[in-house]
Order: structure tokens, then sequence, then C-alpha cells
């Protein structure tokens, strides 16, 4: 198996708010981020469909993080690799 990514992946460890229509509001944590995205650890039946776009919000900063769009891309038996979508 090829390895697609195209950014360095950052072990670091926070909490992220995520929504999803299938899934409600979940207050997940992460594994790993680059500048391209973030896996976040969450429960498999859970996971929305590849391809679905989330919303996400970093928790525990001194102000709000803006919330930011993301697109399920993997799945795997702990989590799911969010793709940061760019605003154009």
């Amino acid at each position: 198996m090829s390895d697609k990514r195209q950014f360095v992946r950052t072990p670091f460890n926070c909490r992220i708010k995520i929504y999803h229509e299938s899934i409600g509001e979940l207050m997940v944590k992460t594994r790993d981020i680059s500048d391209g995205g973030v896996f976040v650890i969450l429960d498999p039946d859970k996971v929305p469909p590849i391809g679905s776009v989330v919303t996400g919000q970093v928790q525990g900063m001194p102000g709000d993080a803006p919330v930011v769009d993301m697109e399920v891309v993997r799945a795997e038996p702990d989590g799911v690799g969010l793709k940061f979508l760019r605003e154009e």
C-alpha cells in the first residue's frame, strides 16, 4: 500500500468537538495532526461515511477556536482521518 500523504504528521493530543448529522455532537481526542488534517479517536460505530463533511472545533483554548470543516478521508478501527477543507 503506498502512502499518499502530502504532509508530515506530528503526534498531538487535544480535545475536539465534532459534529455530523449522522453522529450528532461528540467530544473526541486527537492522535496526530498535520498541515492537511487530523486523526481523531472515535468508536467504529460512530464513524460517518467516507466523504462526509464534519465540523470541528478545538476545545480548551483561552478563547473560542474557529469552527472548521473537515472531510472524512479514511477510517481505521480506532478512529478517522479528517482532511481540513480550505476556504477558497
